[in-house]
């Protein structure tokens, strides 16, 4: 058994999740320059994410469904966990942002799993608050760990692919590690880079 995790926005998903929400509300640019200093790793992940998250206070939720079960897939999202999946590797996507865009993306992939945050609601409207397996700059890195040792998957095994500051906590514990058309900051810490948009590209280094 061999293990694949990919980062959600901007990896298996073509743009950030967040910024489709800032939308609604006109406030897409503040939101995407805070994202930005977050994936550049100048910002703290965890309160770039709180500050993002409470500018959506008063989002309708079910505006919010209808919007991350129609979000755009990377370009050779579907034929590359195919392919994975019939080269032996378990497939799941670790998300900084929502479980709400990554559960419908999981079922249309056929994933084995998604973690990702849970966007606070009440009363039909977005709080402002999150909670969540995904929430800091350390937590990809320290899920990645517990499902290798309850699969007894060793980082050789291991393939990661990500485009953010956030991601390099678990490029530490896999031997493939792809930068997708990704930040610098992620570059350095890769063996794989691709620059263009199209996650087939993956196959072959593989």
């Amino acid at each position: 058994m061999k293990l694949a995790v990919f980062d959600f926005d901007s990896t298996l998903m073509d743009g950030e999740t967040i910024d489709f929400l800032a939308d609604e509300l006109g406030i897409r640019e503040q939101v995407a320059k805070i994202t930005e200093e977050a994936m550049s790793g100048r910002l703290d992940f965890f309160e770039s994410l709180t500050t993002r998250v409470a500018l959506l206070k008063g989002l309708d939720y079910k505006r919010v469904e209808e919007i991350c079960i129609n979000l755009p897939l990377m370009p050779g999202a579907k034929e590359t966990i195919l392919a994975l999946q019939a080269k032996g590797y378990k497939t799941v996507c670790f998300s900084g942002g929502f479980r709400i865009g990554t559960e419908p993306v999981k079922e249309k992939l056929g994933l084995d799993a998604d973690f990702a945050n849970i966007l606070h609601q009440k009363d039909g409207k977005l709080t402002g608050l999150i909670g969540g397996d995904m929430m800091f700059d350390i937590s990809k890195g320290d899920m990645i760990q517990r499902i290798q040792r309850l699969l007894d998957i060793t980082r050789e095994d291991t393939l990661v692919v990500g485009d953010g500051a956030n991601d390099r906590s678990m490029f530490k514990f896999a031997d493939k590690r792809v930068a997708f058309c990704a930040h610098d900051i992620l570059k350095k810490e890769a063996n794989i880079i691709i620059e263009q948009k199209d996650l087939t590209l993956i196959l072959e280094h593989i």
